[in-house]
């Protein structure tokens, strides 16, 4: 069975602005809900670990295995959250900016993909 995942043409857009987060605590817990979106863009994903990490591992010219991956998406293992330049890489490779603009709200940032600039 094949999964399926959103689509660019399916982001929920709206003209609100997001709202920065600024009140204490904000962003408290956000290595785990990290994880969770690590978990979900790879749980989303019909491409096989190895071959995302893979990818991730051209894009950043450096090591990125299929275990690495594992523990990204594990809120439990917190001594082994991704870096912010391997999160880009897995949104890159696998084209999920939609959860990269959902995470970025958090902070009153949002993302334009593309065309969308304009």
């Amino acid at each position: 069975m094949t999964k399926k995942r959103p689509s660019a043409d399916q982001f929920a857009f709206t003209f609100d602005a997001p709202r920065p987060a600024t009140l204490p605590a904000a962003l408290a817990g956000m290595d785990a809900r990290i994880a969770r979106t690590v978990s979900e863009i790879l749980k989303h994903e019909d491409r096989d670990r190895i071959v995302i990490a893979a990818e991730m591992s051209v894009l950043l010219a450096e090591e990125v295995s299929k275990a690495m991956l594992d523990a990204y998406a594990s809120p439990a293992r917190d001594g082994h959250n991704i870096s912010f330049a391997r999160m880009l890489a897995l949104i890159a490779v696998t084209n999920r900016f939609d959860l990269l603009d959902r995470e970025l709200r958090a902070i009153g940032a949002a993302v334009l993909v593309g065309d969308e600039i304009y």
